[in-house]
Parts: C-alpha cells; sequence; structure tokens
C-alpha cells in the first residue's frame, strides 16, 4: 500500500493525523502531491515511518528551506515533478495545476498512474485506462473535509479516507 496526501497547508494537526493514520495502516511509502507550504511542517512527518517523497505546488514559498527541512527528517523532494519506481508500480507525482499536463502523462502510457493534488476535490478519475488518484485536501480548508487516500499496488484500488480533525 502507499499512502497518498496532498494540500496540507500548514495544518499541523490534520498531517499528524495523516501520519498516525499512514503509520497504523503500515504503508511502504507516502506520496505528497504539494502544497505543503511551511517548512516547519516538517516536524509534523518528522514521526512518519515510510519514507516520504513529496512534489511543489503553487502555494509552496520557500523551496530551498522546504527541501533542506524535509531533507533532515529522510523525506526526497521530487521538484516539481517526481518520476517514482514503488514496487514495480511507475508513479507520476505532480500538483497538477496545469490539467493539460495532468491528461497528457495519464494519456502517454509511460505511468500505471498519475498521483496530483491542487484541486482538493478527493476522487480517482480514468483517463485512457489509467488511474489519476487526487486524495482531496488534508488541511480540511476548503471543504471542510480532510482527506487521504491509500493504493493497493497490487491491484490499484484506491480508496479515500477522511480524517477526523475537527
Amino acid at each position: 500500500m502507499i499512502g497518498i496526501i496532498s494540500d496540507s497547508h500548514d495544518n499541523l494537526t490534520a498531517i499528524r493525523k495523516a501520519v498516525e493514520f499512514f503509520n497504523k495502516k503500515q504503508v511502504k511509502a507516502v506520496l505528497h502531491a504539494g502544497d505543503v507550504v511551511s517548512p516547519f511542517t516538517a516536524r509534523a512527518f518528522k514521526e512518519l515511518s515510510p519514507k516520504l517523497y513529496f512534489v511543489f505546488g503553487n502555494n509552496d514559498g520557500d523551496k530551498v528551506t522546504l527541501t533542506k527541512w524535509f531533507d533532515e527528517i529522510g523525506a526526497v523532494s521530487c521538484g516539481e515533478f517526481g518520476d517514482l519506481t514503488i514496487d514495480g508500480l511507475h508513479i507520476a507525482l505532480l500538483h497538477g495545476t496545469n490539467e493539460a499536463l495532468v491528461k497528457a502523462l495519464a494519456r502517454s502510457g509511460d505511468f500505471d498512474v498519475v498521483v496530483r493534488g491542487h484541486t482538493h476535490d478527493p476522487g480517482v478519475k480514468m483517463i485512457d485506462g489509467t488511474p489519476v488518484i487526487n486524495p482531496g485536501e488534508c488541511s480540511g480548508v476548503l471543504s471542510g473535509k480532510a482527506t487521504v487516500a491509500i493504493l493497493e499496488i497490487a491491484n490499484l484500488n484506491v480508496e479515500i479516507m477522511e480524517l477526523e480533525i475537527y
């Protein structure tokens, strides 16, 4: 299983709940699809047992310090785009501000899954047979619901989970 999170927007309570959830589920890795926002949030991710991979979102300002602080806790910055292979699963990881790019990646046939964020809208959309996974917003700032996702590596099943943060 792979944990998926996006748009945590400095909500430390929500991040801690997500970390607790992913640790309990014993996921193999966690992918963050951007909009971590501030470097200090690395502290809340410090307790995460699996490896964390993240990309920058449109609200991530100080990318140098963000990368440095997350590097100190063992997380991997993929910059603007992550081209990852986890247990044979080829994954595109990006924030998703450019819809044409998200669709092009899915249509390329190069990736088994595309993981994106940005819209704060949780769900899975199939594009030319490729699942495009958006875990929604961990922060709960727009919808009032803090959500994350779990991806089953073997069968590509995706479960969107709501975290109790309020």
